[in-house]
């Protein structure tokens, strides 16, 4: 069962020093959850780690599961903000995905933890959580003007992310790292640019 405190809803730090530990929560539960998925997760590392404690954690997030969310949504919120995509040039927009997930591959990984422990078909968020509105617009609208092949945009975007997440830390072929060397990286860049390309263009 899902780890919830009932009909309390989550305080937010009002002084410095809250915001201070607010912030330590979240990037150690981040680490957390990113390693060991929902289920793996303990409350009791992060607290620790965080040098706080269980108390203070619900009192900000109300639960483990709350916190998870916390998380999981600023890391969409994150990759539309830091990614924001180009309907006219879909494959530029790969390539920049493909370059923050070696900046932040644990974001990935809490999509994934999220796919595998909460949503296993269809979306990966309830309808009012998602984030993709505007990509779609976006794709839909390059689509009338004819710089973007037809089909349904939520298919096109579906496929232009797998494609950018093909060496992302949860391929199942190989996981790229921001340490390996550049001409490997720029290898995978000029090939996932063209794969695109030729992908989504409209004729």
């Amino acid at each position: 069962m899902p780890d919830r405190t009932p009909n309390r809803a989550p305080d937010q730090p009002l002084t410095s020093r809250g915001a201070a530990t607010h912030r330590r929560i979240l990037d150690v539960a981040t680490r957390e959850f990113a390693e060991h998925g929902i289920a793996g997760a303990r409350v009791e590392r992060i607290v620790a780690a965080a040098r706080t404690n269980k108390a203070q954690l619900y009192a900000y997030f109300g639960s483990k599961d709350g916190l998870f969310d916390a998380i999981f949504f600023g890391s969409l919120d994150r990759i539309v903000n830091v990614v924001p995509i180009d309907a006219d040039d879909l494959a530029d927009w790969a390539v920049r995905l493909y370059d923050e997930y070696l900046r932040r591959p644990d974001l990935i990984r809490l999509a994934t933890w999220a796919r595998l422990e909460r949503r296993p078909a269809g979306h990966l968020v309830d309808d009012a959580d998602r984030r993709d509105d505007a990509k779609l617009r976006a794709i839909a609208e390059a689509q009338a003007a004819g710089r973007v092949r037809p089909g349904d945009p939520f298919d096109v975007l579906a496929l232009v992310i797998a494609m950018s997440m093909a060496w992302s830390p949860v391929s199942n072929v190989y996981a790229a790292t921001a340490d390996e060397p550049e001409d490997a990286h720029e290898r995978r860049r000029a090939l996932l640019r063209e794969a695109v390309s030729r992908a989504t263009a409209a004729s």
